[in-house]
């Protein structure tokens, strides 16, 4: 059994690890958090609102209003009010009872003047909309998590029918600014693997992983290692479409061959406060690839990676513990351990901890 090629390094719970990753608790927030709805009567809520991005949406409405533009924002905080009911923040009744495209453009407006802004040195979201952090690539919000994705591949602006599928589509925003409104996004991950009988213990397994280095130009985490292939799922398409586009991409992989060999084997979530205090609750649509050895070699093709490199389950581990990998990989990673049966209760003492958080709900119903 894989187990069974565990060394005593693995013995040090992958808790620490996960915590990195999945360290956020609505209820548990130093500041107040408030929520972004489609309307005031629809709920869960789309996202959560740090204080600062409150502000920046009351000075978007008052700069409408300047500029005789329609509101695009229905506020309602504490200093609204003295009856202090629950605060929101929602799109304008307009928007909220208009069309996905009709939303998508008015927030696009929105976050356009912020990003100018943000590409000042001193401005509040230049570490998340700024210079190269602006991805110019859209990201589709759903009034809840769980649901089927958009997949006709429309463009955002055209979409001018309420959503009547199991996705409830509601609009698309800008994909670096998802962290400055809280809401869930979704990506999709791969682990390629080789597996071969050892020669020295029959029974037991040797299996190797391919493990990439991102480079260092990349905006985010550069120069960690990172899972086989992985990418953020665009706007109307689908996970495997994306997998197929990433792996093409980023590790020269033949299209037929991922789409004919790729295995869906489930999904991660977790809760990502980042160091900045950005809110990112995310989805990760997870698949295997077991190649046979020297079937194929990954290999950077777009620049987003440096190197691959074959390495040892074990290996990866002790990388893990050291921080070396990018976090969400790493989460995506313990949950392959977990299906192959490399961690276990045996081995790891918090596994039935680890099994659940990485499966999270984000706590949603705490979001008012």
């Amino acid at each position: 059994m894989l187990a069974q090629t565990m060394t005593a390094a693995t013995q040090k719970s992958l808790i620490g690890v996960l915590n990195v990753c999945d360290n956020f608790r609505p209820h548990l927030s130093p500041e107040p958090l408030v929520p972004f709805l489609l309307a005031p009567n629809v709920r869960p809520a789309l996202g959560l609102l740090r204080p600062v991005v409150v502000a920046a949406l009351r000075a978007d409405n008052a700069w409408r209003i300047a500029h005789g533009h329609p509101l695009a924002w229905d506020i309602l905080t504490s200093a609204d009010t003295s009856e202090n009911p629950p605060p929101y923040i929602a799109f304008a009744p307009a928007l909220a009872n208009g069309t996905p495209a009709a939303r998508t453009q008015a927030l696009a407006e929105t976050l356009e003047r912020w990003r100018a802004a943000a590409n000042g040195e001193s401005d509040i979201f230049s570490g998340v909309i700024g210079g190269t952090r602006w991805r110019a690539e859209w990201y589709d919000v759903y009034l809840a998590p769980g649901g089927a994705l958009r997949v006709d591949g429309r463009d955002p602006l055209s979409v001018l029918e309420m959503s009547h599928d199991e996705s409830g589509y509601v609009f698309s925003m800008e994909r670096s600014a998802c962290a400055l409104f809280g809401v869930v996004t979704y990506g999709v991950h791969m682990t390629v693997y080789e597996q071969a009988a050892s020669k020295h213990d029959e029974g037991e397994s040797q299996m190797r992983v391919w493990v990439p280095r991102r480079a260092l130009t990349k905006p985010t985490s550069p120069g960690m290692l990172d899972n086989s292939v992985a990418g953020g799922i665009a706007g109307g398409t689908s996970a495997l479409d994306t997998l197929v586009k990433e792996s093409a991409e980023e590790a020269s992989l033949n299209p037929e061959l991922v789409r004919k060999r790729a295995r869906a084997v489930g999904a991660v979530s977790y809760y990502l406060q980042t160091t900045g205090g950005w809110l990112q609750p995310e989805v990760q649509f997870v698949y295997d690839l077991r190649l046979e050895p020297g079937e194929a070699r990954l290999t950077p093709m777009d620049g987003e990676v440096e190197s691959f490199e074959l390495m040892p389950l074990s290996e990866v581990l002790m990388r893990m513990h050291a921080g070396e990998f990018k976090r969400n990989c790493a989460l995506v990673l313990i949950d392959f351990m977990v299906r192959h049966g490399y961690l276990t209760p045996e081995n790891e003492p918090r596994y039935l901890e680890i099994n659940q958080r990485l499966h999270g709900q984000f706590d949603i119903e705490r979001w008012y």
